[in-house]
């Protein structure tokens, strides 16, 4: 039974998603019914995470071989074969097990300004109601304490920033020809330019165009300053999505309208907190991520 020659893993909140319905649409490229299995990671685990909305996670998430295994049994002539489970570059067992079952694997990750990236991870988790606190610094403070509880590791929106950390231990294991790294930005700004690449990555035709004009599982994040406060509830918004399900989007937008932008003061201490982190990612990776050491945002 065939198991995958390509993943995608990761970061979070930073265009996997989008990327696996670009690939997903290539006819030489087969992807999973389930987008993120994470498999690879939590192999044999028995899950127990307690966070809020975690106990669907508990259930869903594959962590046996032959389960994993039977996501690919659609394959047929495809030549790239693939998954896309952001998890796999924070989890530190996740490298060594893929290592263990398809060492010759193909590594994509995308990776964000961590900043904008955590920002980004806690308004998603605002957007569908899960978040209880509703204050980023807050949450911040709240990070030490939710990973000693066994939260599952969405919720560690500074921790999954730490980028050069997660991706050395695949730089350890794989040859470097084996992984590309590619930044959110190029794709956002040159879809067409990175898909090209990625295609020619995994050995498929390249000039196939894919339909790039819709983005996925995208969540806003403001960049006007006039706000003081979020105004938006998480409670209601659940609320809202059970009771009037045809109002969504038009609850989004209102909700769009009513978050406020990442205080400068809270940027600069995260910047100084990844500052070492993204020194050393820029030497792994042979790219300049100056612009990530600014506050111009």
């Amino acid at each position: 039974m065939s198991l995958p020659n390509f993943l995608i893993v990761g970061a979070a909140k930073s265009g996997t998603t989008s990327l696996y319905e670009y690939l997903k649409a290539h006819p030489q490229v087969y992807t999973s019914p389930i987008k993120e299995p994470k498999f690879f990671g939590l192999e044999g685990e028995q899950l127990n995470f307690q966070g809020p909305d975690d106990a669907k996670a508990n259930h869903t998430i594959i962590t046996d071989i032959k389960s994993y295994q039977s996501l690919f049994q659609g394959v047929s002539n495809e030549i790239a074969i693939g998954e896309a489970s952001p998890w796999y570059l924070y989890l530190q067992k996740a490298p060594i097990q893929i290592y263990k079952y398809v060492p010759q694997v193909k590594i994509i990750a995308i990776l964000r300004n961590p900043v904008d990236r955590a920002y980004s991870n806690f308004l998603h988790q605002c957007r569908f109601g899960a978040e209880p606190v509703t204050d980023f610094a807050l949450a911040l403070r709240e990070e030490k304490i939710r990973m000693q509880s066994n939260w599952r590791p969405f919720w560690y929106y500074k921790q999954l920033g730490f980028y050069y950390v997660q991706l050395k231990r695949y730089f350890e294991l794989f040859d470097r020809s084996q992984i590309r790294i590619y930044l959110y930005e190029e794709l956002c700004d040159r879809p067409l330019f990175l898909l090209k690449d990625i295609f020619q990555f995994l050995g498929v035709d390249d000039r196939f165009v894919p339909d790039v004009s819709k983005k996925h599982n995208v969540t806003f994040i403001p960049k006007s300053h006039q706000f003081s406060t979020i105004h938006a509830q998480p409670n209601l918004i659940s609320f809202i999505q059970r009771l009037l399900p045809n109002t969504i989007n038009q609850h989004h937008t209102n909700f769009k309208k009513s978050l406020v932008p990442l205080s400068l003061k809270v940027r600069k201490q995260l910047i100084a907190e990844y500052r070492v982190d993204i020194l050393q990612l820029q030497e792994l990776i042979q790219h300049d991520l100056s612009q990530w050491l600014t506050c111009d945002h």
